[in-house]
């Protein structure tokens, strides 16, 4: 049997202590240690870190662990510098999305994978997700073009609000999340992107970029998409969270519940700024547009129940065993680098399109 990889987990917060339970789990991993610039004075922790040896400086826990892989789930603004210094270590990266701030960080990150041979997974959550491979799956079989639209707004209440705003001292909101949405409409047109609109609006004084972001991209198929996406306590929770495409064929929607939201206590997390809430699906709704004689629908609308799905922390999980087959099999990762950069580069054609009040040719 194989040696265990053993893995140097870099920032525990929502999502970085997720992976370290996956570490924790997965048999192939074994959890070398976690490194937060706070974590001394972290007391939240899961009783299964404890043994853990903690560091809060990345170098130092580097240098004296020496493990195989580093997993990266810090500020997107560390994300390439961190990732460099463990490849460069010898290290295979899983890393959070997005690659980089800039369109230039990821090129770099994928160059130093490719030079150094090591392995870089990003952490694109909805592509071990089996309801929205399915999305993709069904959006691919309604012709060309398509019109997407997507969105995820927040209403940032409890410990959501702080965690935003913290978030929005590196990105936008239509930059952190977007990634996730230009992704999955990448690969439903497999058509190239060739200009991006973005519209945006700054609503509270807490936060120095903008909140409130629209981002519309043109593909070279005659396909279109819109990702909107808000962070903040005066966010609507109706139709927070929109995921329907379109096509000469017919169209296919995520559908969940979104009226008549949980009454929340003022120190809850919202429901649209709980984690476990974004890649809920609950049903997929298949429409066929094809037409009779008499105009009217020769199919009924069909219903994929989607009830069984698998929950955050089970994703998180599948994204880790995959993380290990790429180490374990050798398994070429160029398109998933090269997809990584190029939805990045979407939503920041996006973000200086707001900032220059003009479209943006990619």
């Amino acid at each position: 049997m194989a040696e265990s990889v053993r893995v140097l987990v870099v920032g525990v917060g929502h999502m970085g202590a997720s992976h370290a339970l996956a570490y924790n789990k997965l048999d192939g991993f074994e959890l070398a240690g976690l490194m937060s610039r706070s974590i001394k004075s972290r007391t939240d922790l899961p009783g299964e870190f404890d043994d853990a040896p903690r560091f809060e400086d990345f170098d130092e826990a580097l240098a004296t662990l020496k493990p195989d892989a580093v997993s990266i789930n810090t500020y997107p603004n560390t994300h390439a510098e961190y990732a460099i210094k463990a490849m460069d270590a010898g290290c295979h990266v899983f890393m959070e999305k997005p690659i980089g701030t800039t369109a230039e960080e990821g090129e770099r990150v994928v160059a130093k994978a490719v030079e150094a041979n090591r392995k870089l997974v990003i952490g694109y959550i909805l592509r071990v997700h089996p309801s929205w491979t399915k999305f993709v799956e069904v959006a691919q079989t309604l012709g060309k073009p398509l019109a997407m639209r997507m969105n995820l707004n927040q209403q940032s209440s409890g410990e959501a609000w702080p965690w935003h705003k913290a978030l929005m001292d590196s990105l936008s909101p239509i930059v952190d999340c977007g990634v996730h949405y230009v992704d999955v409409m990448c690969q439903m047109t497999k058509a190239n992107p060739i200009r991006v609109h973005g519209i945006g609006a700054h609503l509270s004084d807490e936060v120095k970029v903008y909140n409130y972001g629209h981002l519309h991209v043109v593909f070279d198929d005659g396909s279109v998409g819109w990702y909107e996406a808000g962070w903040g306590p005066m966010m609507s929770e109706v139709a927070y969270f929109v995921k329907d495409v379109v096509g000469p064929k017919g169209c296919v929607s995520i559908v969940v519940p979104q009226e008549g939201q949980k009454d929340a206590k003022q120190d809850q997390i919202s429901d649209s700024a709980d984690i476990d809430q974004h890649t809920k699906t609950n049903a997929l709704k298949v429409h066929y547009a094809d037409l009779d004689a008499d105009n009217n629908f020769k199919s009924p609308d069909e219903w994929i129940n989607m009830a069984d799905e698998p929950d955050h922390q089970e994703l998180c999980d599948r994204e880790q065993a995959f993380f290990l087959k790429a180490i374990r099999e050798d398994i070429d990762l160029t398109d998933q680098m090269n997809d990584a950069v190029k939805s990045l580069r979407i939503v920041l054609a996006a973000d200086e399109s707001i900032r220059t009040k003009r479209a943006v040719d990619l």
